[in-house]
């Protein structure tokens, strides 16, 4: 991807298009976090479809409120655009910050990762079989917006980002593949494209293989991938997109919110559903207005 291509597509459409993957990404955190570790039939049973943003679920949530994975994707956003690039410390600082606010949701991984910043002030953990949680992963759609343009340093970026709460073979995996993922879906918004480049993802990474799967929704990376991308490749719209990819259940905030990233970039702002829109924390959506484009300006600089 040349930084000439990138700048044509900035000239058209780029901007809406990522804003729609940044409230994609929102959107899908609260609308999951609803059916957040409920099994698909606990969901039927409850909800029949869940189909709506309405707060509730094991946090108690207030309609439109969200969680960890669009909180610390802010946090990653907000150090990208104030120190002009990435900053592992200054990022690692942010999520210091953000974890002593008391958030409601904090993942173990998250949390292990942040207190060994806070405590022996590294910012990459030690490899360990353990990380291979989803939380680094569900963060990195501001890397992928910042470093548009640029996939070396994007790739950099998503592992460093990564580390400072998982070191992991998997999850490393996943937050490179995703914000390659991403940005072909910017540059280019055809799915035979993107399947095209998920196929090598897979050939890379079996484990990832996520054709027809019907097994766990879980926080493991690999199940998450798996349910995201079977979700999305097998549906047509943002919304049947999302609606199915929630209703698994299971981790639901997390698999909503990287799934909305995709089809938001995919499918673009006329696709997402007005009530979803509306629905969500104001200020949210009013911070993701602003930033998107400063963080783009970072990627084609």
């Amino acid at each position: 991807m040349t930084q000439s291509r990138a700048l044509a597509v900035t000239s058209l459409d780029l901007e809406s298009r990522a804003s729609a993957a940044f409230l994609g990404l929102a959107i899908g955190d609260a609308f999951g976090a609803t059916v957040e570790f409920m099994t698909e039939r606990e969901i039927a049973a409850q909800y029949g479809v869940h189909w709506n943003i309405v707060g509730g679920g094991w946090l108690r949530l207030k309609a439109g409120d969200i969680t960890d994975d669009t909180q610390m994707s802010l946090v990653l956003a907000r150090s990208l655009v104030k120190r002009g690039g990435f900053d592992a410390q200054d990022v690692a600082d942010g999520f210091a910050n953000w974890l002593k606010s008391g958030p409601l949701d904090v993942g173990n991984t998250c949390r292990r990762g942040i207190r060994r910043y806070m405590t022996h002030g590294t910012v990459e953990g030690p490899y360990s079989e353990g990380d291979g949680g989803n939380g680094a992963v569900m963060r990195v759609l501001p890397v992928a917006l910042a470093s548009f343009g640029r996939p070396e340093i994007g790739e950099t970026w998503a592992l460093a980002q990564g580390r400072i709460t998982h070191h992991q073979e998997k999850s490393d995996a996943a937050c490179v593949w995703f914000v390659r993922l991403i940005q072909q879906a910017l540059l280019t918004p055809d799915k035979t494209v993107l399947r095209s480049l998920a196929d090598r993802w897979i050939e890379e990474h079996p484990y990832f293989r996520y054709a027809a799967y019907t097994g766990p929704s879980s926080a493991y990376v690999v199940d998450t991938i798996r349910t995201v991308l079977c979700g999305f490749f097998e549906t047509n719209t943002f919304e049947d997109c999302l609606i199915r990819v929630v209703n698994r259940g299971g981790d639901a905030d997390t698999t909503g919110a990287m799934v909305g990233a995709l089809a938001g970039a995919l499918y673009g702002l006329d696709a997402i559903p007005k009530r979803w829109v509306k629905a969500l924390q104001k200020e949210v959506r009013e911070e993701i207005a602003t930033i998107t484009p400063k963080l783009l300006r970072l990627g084609v600089a």
